[in-house]
């Protein structure tokens, strides 16, 4: 089972060299993948739960500069907030920019206040992630817009789709358009049964699953246990958020050398 990183982006104190930092010491511990939330407009306060403060996208650019390896991604990006022919045109140049490491982790979204401030309609989030998805892979696949227009830098392999969300909707977009699913905040015990929803959903097609695990300061033993318990519960992948970001290397290193 591969180990990811939630990098601490819940902060404005934060600077951009620190995320580089640890994007590089990820990389340096085996990690498999560094993801970045993503909130335009994140609800009060920011917290462990939120993040948010460095758009992703752009944020993931700069990382693609600081490693060579590990993969980048978006947990999740909310698509239904975002222009999608842009989105595309975003997503595609990292992967290139990236040597083809980009996982694009996308979602409805849920905070319904972010959504009216900027003046996305909520209620049909859902239908405009399907269809963002739909132009997504019609993008990258021909090269061509719904109108004719013309669309680069292609990827030149399937940039990979990750779905976010414990809703039955959720996990049908994952078997549908997706590649890989990601559970949100699910107990091991609540995993385990989405994952059997997920194969009964579709058994001849296998989307990769992905826990995320929250690890709080001083429960080093407790956190290694539940990742251990993510693993027998179905996770292909755990993504851990090391809590506060003062002491981050220090859990991040921690936790590779007890699930080595």
């Amino acid at each position: 089972m591969s180990r990811q990183v939630v990098l601490p982006n819940e902060s404005p104190d934060l600077t951009p060299r620190r995320l580089a930092d640890l994007a590089q010491l990820a990389e340096e511990l085996g990690y498999e993948s560094v993801w970045l939330p993503d909130h335009v407009l994140p609800p009060e306060p920011f917290g462990e739960v939120f993040g948010g403060v460095y758009e992703p996208l752009a944020t993931l650019a700069y990382l693609a500069a600081a490693t060579e390896r590990v993969q980048l991604g978006t947990s999740v990006v909310i698509a239904p907030l975002r222009e999608p022919h842009l989105l595309a045109k975003q997503a595609a140049t990292i992967d290139r920019l990236s040597g083809h490491r980009l996982v694009l982790g996308v979602g409805a979204g849920w905070n319904e206040p972010e959504f009216a401030e900027i003046g996305a309609d909520f209620p049909r989030r859902g239908a405009t992630l399907d269809k963002t998805l739909s132009l997504l892979d019609q993008l990258f696949t021909t090269g061509r817009g719904r109108s004719g227009g013309y669309f680069e830098p292609r990827p030149k392999g399937r940039i990979p789709i990750l779905v976010g969300g414990n809703s039955m909707v959720a996990l049908r977009r994952a078997v549908r358009s997706g590649d890989q699913w990601l559970s949100a905040g699910l107990s091991p015990e609540a995993f385990t049964e989405r994952v059997a929803k997920l194969s009964q959903l579709d058994p001849e097609r296998r989307v990769r699953r992905v826990a995320r695990q929250q690890f709080s300061e001083g429960d080093g033993e407790t956190a290694v246990e539940t990742y251990r318990a993510y693993r027998a519960a179905g996770a292909d992948a755990v993504a851990v958020h090391f809590g506060d970001d003062k002491g981050y290397e220090e859990r991040m290193t921690a936790f590779a050398a007890a699930t080595s």
